[in-house]
């Protein structure tokens, strides 16, 4: 079998950006496949704020009923480097621990009522602090089948949604990783409570659902394992 090189070109345009992901044949030198990702990189994340830690742990609820209003692009910017934002730009270090700092998790969005964001599902890139594309469309009500018809998600204006690739942390600490994996899936998951409630937001953590429905709505692969969905939104 052939190897292939991949490039990745990137070229912006105000907050959008378009990635093209080219792979080449080393043996034949033919171009074997050409992606465009669009990509919206996002407001730049605060690392200091007036509500204390303290008043977080204290305010900090599962709430499950939210106004309908939209979320900012700045309040999902915070939310989402809470959970899995770098800390570190030296050797990006990130807000919640990692067994070996391997990083399993994947963090993505499912947007329905963000202002500045067209409706669809999102991949968060740490590296960039950027949202990447991977669907069109608002896919709330998809996810809430999928999620044991529990109406109320589909009724947050953003639904978050953590996996893990195991391999990540199985390839050094064998099946122990994957607990480590869970447990990283924790830390992340409380990042949020604690940063939504810091901007005067609600989210819950929900567990009940259909892993392969799940991963079929938001475009998972083989490897990858739901582990949250999280609603977010103004608490009503």
């Amino acid at each position: 079998m052939a190897s292939a090189k991949v490039s990745v070109v990137v070229v912006t345009c105000g907050g959008l950006a378009a990635y093209a992901v080219t792979a080449r044949s080393s043996k034949e030198g033919k171009t074997v496949g050409i992606r465009e990702i669009e990509a919206v990189r996002l407001p730049q994340a605060k690392h200091d704020g007036a509500f204390s830690v303290e008043k977080a742990l204290a305010k900090r609820r599962s709430v499950r009923h939210y106004a309908d209003e939209p979320l900012t692009l700045t309040q999902l910017s915070q939310i989402l480097w809470a959970a899995q934002g770098i800390t570190s730009s030296g050797i990006g270090l990130r807000s919640a621990p990692s067994a070996g700092a391997l990083y399993p998790l994947e963090l993505y969005v499912v947007a329905g009522k963000v202002e500045e964001l067209p409706p669809g599902i999102y991949r968060y890139a740490p590296q960039g602090h950027a949202l990447m594309k991977q669907a069109d469309g608002d896919r709330r009500h998809e996810l809430e089948r999928a999620a044991l018809n529990q109406a109320w998600i589909a009724r947050a204006p953003v639904v978050l949604v953590l996996s893990a690739i195991y391999r990540r942390t199985t390839i050094k600490y064998g099946n122990r990783g994957i607990r480590y994996a869970d447990i990283e899936a924790g830390h992340a998951s409380e990042n949020v409570y604690l940063q939504s409630a810091a901007l005067g937001l609600a989210t819950c953590a929900v567990g009940a659902f259909t892993d392969e429905a799940v991963k079929r709505v938001m475009g998972m692969g083989d490897s990858e394992a739901p582990l949250y969905i999280m609603p977010v939104g103004k608490p009503r």
